[in-house]
């Protein structure tokens, strides 16, 4: 979609200047490679290019080289229609470098030039605006929206081919052309082998940094990173998740070399600050703690291409779970992607208060379990917190959401890390054979055996009610055709947490009453 691949660029260029201000030495440059992206008119039209293209010049991103085809069409026309904004200024303003070529069709040495210009400015990003015709050499088409979305067309085609002179039949790629493409295979293989045997010098030198350097580009993690996280007991202290997951996140930042990642300008709030790191800014790329500020869709999409450039880099992004509404494309681009990024996402439901409906979830959890190839987390508890974040760690081609709590809750008995991966284990039994099942993952509790599931839930009880502080869409398939499920279906209000949970029945007594109602 447009706006996410100069979003990705800007989180490989990330990675790229992080990697190098880390495992560079004076005498050995090891990572060193730039990052290109292409823009069209339409990318410079999506909000995100201008969220992204900020932070790429605030963090000098000298790396990050971007090409505009300026051929002004879009799908409806001309950009004229409702795009005159002076392009190159507003690059200038954010703070990049800007490079005009006008004759972006056949001027190859004007390309050239320009790129080696770009290279020269060590400390912004550069965008490279290539003035083009869409449909070049279309005797008909030629510099028109209807070349835009759609075919040439058989006639057209071959009136294109006769007017730039065209004489190869189709899919035939001449001698020269091969010859002149080809010759990067023994180029690029010298350069392979060159970085090879940098890297073995570079190893018996500095064994630490290749070993972790090695495990970032590898994705091999370290032995028993796993054991960082935090465990509790029901005698610990109640908290809320929120402020588990920060111990978790410090666990893990400390056993995991790649693991980075900051908030939406709400740090201090979703508790996603790495004590032991400092920020990554201009001067000091060394930092794990990215300030993204309030650009939570851009903040999405530069994670996907920081969670693409190496396997073993493992990128965090937090907000409140409610403003997932304006980082939605770029999770579902993760999602598709298979790019595992971990959404840490506090205040999860009505009981954040007074900052009312604005500001409190209802229909996200559902939509997010509706998504494919993304683990939507709802932890109970400090355990439970642990062990989604090492399910999320583990699942590198599969991206996280964690829904955390502002308020309070207990260390529950029964729950472990392990059972976390099991979605849930039996809590506690009381009463008449009353099962307390939490349901901390839905998407890995489908994954579980049959005869797993049937323990948990089995298909001889019928009684079965539902309760979670969010929309109850969904719950259907787990209560059945004869269950309750107590919920919200409406926006929540502005009061106090335990107020909201009373007025919106997300209480005991209302558990109680729905399952006399089905004895």
């Amino acid at each position: 979609p447009l706006g996410q691949g100069i979003a990705n660029a800007v989180g490989l260029a990330l990675a790229e200047k992080h990697l190098a201000a880390r495992f560079n030495k004076p005498d050995s440059e090891i990572v060193d490679h730039y990052t290109y992206s292409i823009i069209g008119d339409g990318c410079q039209m999506e909000g995100i290019t201008n969220e992204v293209c900020s932070l790429a010049a605030h963090w000098g991103l000298g790396k990050l080289i971007a090409f505009y085809d300026d051929n002004h069409i879009s799908i409806d026309g001309d950009k004229e229609i409702a795009f005159t904004e002076n392009v190159d200024k507003r690059f200038e303003a954010l703070g990049w470098h800007v490079i005009w070529v006008k004759n972006g069709n056949n001027g190859y040495d004007e390309i050239r030039a320009a790129i080696k210009e770009a290279k020269a400015v060590t400390n912004k990003p550069t965008l490279i605006k290539v003035t083009t015709t869409i449909g070049y050499g279309s005797p008909n088409k030629a510099n028109s929206f209807s070349v835009h979305g759609a075919a040439l067309g058989e006639k057209e085609v071959e009136a294109t081919r006769n007017n730039l002179g065209w004489a190869y039949e189709p899919f035939q790629v001449p001698e020269d052309v091969k010859s002149h493409w080809s010759r990067h295979t023994p180029e690029g293989a010298a350069l392979e082998a060159d970085w090879n045997t940098k890297f073995t010098a570079y190893e018996k030198k500095y064994p630490e940094e290749a070993e972790e350097l090695k495990s970032i580009i590898s994705g091999d993690l370290p032995a028993g990173w796993e054991k960082a996280l935090p465990t509790y007991t029901p005698e610990s202290p109640g908290d809320a998740t929120r402020n588990l997951s920060q111990q978790c996140l410090n666990a893990l930042a400390k056993t995991l070399p790649g693991f980075l990642g900051g908030s939406a300008d709400l740090a201090s709030s979703n508790m996603t600050l790495l004590k032991a790191f400092g920020d990554f800014q201009t001067a000091t790329p060394e930092g794990r703690n990215l300030r993204f500020r309030v650009r939570e869709h851009g903040m999405g999409a530069i994670c996907n291409g920081v969670a693409l450039h190496s396997p073993g880099l493992i990128p965090y992004c937090a907000t409140f779970f409610v403003f997932t509404d304006y980082m939605r494309a770029a999770m579902r681009i993760a999602a598709l992607s298979e790019a595992g990024v971990i959404y840490v996402m506090t205040h999860d439901s009505i009981g954040l208060g007074e900052d009312g409906p604005t500001h409190q979830p209802v229909e996200h959890l559902s939509s997010f379990r509706a998504m494919p190839n993304i683990m939507m987390f709802r932890p109970a508890d400090g355990n439970e917190t642990a062990g989604a974040y090492k399910i999320a760690v583990a699942r590198r081609n599969t991206p996280s959401v964690l829904a955390l709590s502002r308020q309070k809750l207990p260390q529950l008995p029964g729950t472990s890390i392990e059972n976390v991966e099991r979605a849930g284990e039996e809590l506690r039994k009381e009463g008449k054979s009353v099962r307390v099942v939490s349901f901390v993952c839905w998407e890995l509790f489908d994954e579980q055996p049959d005869a797993y599931k049937e323990s948990v839930l089995p298909s001889d009880v019928s009684a079965r009610v539902s309760i979670e502080a969010g929309s109850t869409f969904g719950w259907g398939k787990v209560v059945g055709g004869k269950g309750k499920s107590i919920g919200i279906d409406s926006f929540g209000a502005s009061a106090p947490a335990g107020k909201l949970y009373e007025e919106f029945g997300i209480t005991v007594e209302a558990v109680v009453a729905a399952a006399k109602s089905l004895i």
